[in-house]
């Protein structure tokens, strides 16, 4: 099994666009987006162009994908008019059932247009597939980050081929509840990605709740088989998450296990470009300033 990284915020995006290579190819959560507004500012030149690069590395992966995930209706993890799900095989997070007003109305849009493009459309939610050799378990609805989230729910998937497990927890946000943990640890998996804690937002971090992700994640690597966790978007639109993080890290690399971003995953350094959105529009208009 081979697990590729393809856009995601250490990248410089809004995404967790990820392609997964068994006897099958999946793409799960294929999408990405930038943040309308972060500082009061728009998205700047260069996240803008970031964006335009990786979703042409979405595109070209998808159209030699046979299968696509999509773990819930936010922009930023679907394309929703895509002309690559011609003939492709969709698992999808029930449109209809614990969704949310906003992502009830998207669903029903995607649907709309992809029912008569796609090959064959599952709602997964709670559900196994066996797909050729590999297996693919979808997670009943869970919260996408607190218990009671007005953002709704996600599904989280487990892919298995041979002796290699790997699980996609999506807007998990933690994992910060206890279902989630449940969830991971009994599937036990060799590597994970999810969304970490959202630092970057102060009216909706609670230093307590941080603590328990932490505690979480320590515990699943502790009771699991999990040796290298994925651990970004939300927490990576964080410019100083990796000190915020440090103590897990290091816990970790105590345990012989690593906790990383998609970046790092892939022998890059993070690119925070959201996080870094004032001082990179200071540049833009400096440089912008002294070529007029």
């Amino acid at each position: 099994m081979k697990v590729t990284p393809l856009a995601f915020d250490s990248l410089g995006v809004r995404s967790m666009a990820t392609f997964v290579e068994t006897d099958l190819r999946i793409m799960i959560d294929p999408g990405l987006d930038l943040a309308p507004l972060r500082y009061g500012l728009p998205s700047s030149k260069m996240e803008r162009n970031r964006a335009k690069e990786l979703s042409a590395k979405i595109n070209e992966y998808a159209r030699e994908t046979d299968v696509f995930i999509i773990t819930h209706y936010h922009h930023d993890h679907y394309f929703p008019e895509a002309g690559f799900y011609q003939g492709k095989i969709l698992l999808l997070k029930h449109p209809q059932r614990d969704i949310n007003y906003n992502q009830r109305k998207r669903a029903k849009l995607f649907l709309n247009s992809s029912r008569n493009k796609a090959k064959r459309i599952e709602y997964a939610d709670g559900r196994e597939f066996a797909l050729s050799g590999t297996k693919i378990k979808f997670s009943p609805p869970v919260p996408h980050g607190e218990a009671l989230s007005k953002s709704g729910f996600v599904v989280m998937c487990s892919i298995s081929y041979g002796e290699k497990r790997f699980i996609f927890a999506s807007d998990v946000q933690g994992p910060q509840v206890a279902e989630t943990v449940t969830w991971i640890v009994e599937e036990n998996l060799d590597t994970l990605i999810l969304s970490g804690y959202p630092t970057y937002l102060p009216h909706v971090t609670n230093p307590r709740t941080f603590e328990e992700c932490n505690h979480n994640l320590i515990e699943i690597l502790a009771r699991a088989n999990t040796q290298t966790v994925i651990l970004d978007h939300h927490l990576t639109r964080d410019v100083d998450y990796e000190r915020k993080v440090r103590p897990i890290l290091k816990k970790a690399q105590s345990m012989g296990r690593t906790i990383t971003t998609a970046a790092e995953y892939l022998g890059m350094k993070p690119d925070l470009l959201e996080a870094k959105r004032k001082q990179i529009h200071q540049a833009e208009t400096k440089k912008l300033t002294m070529e007029s």
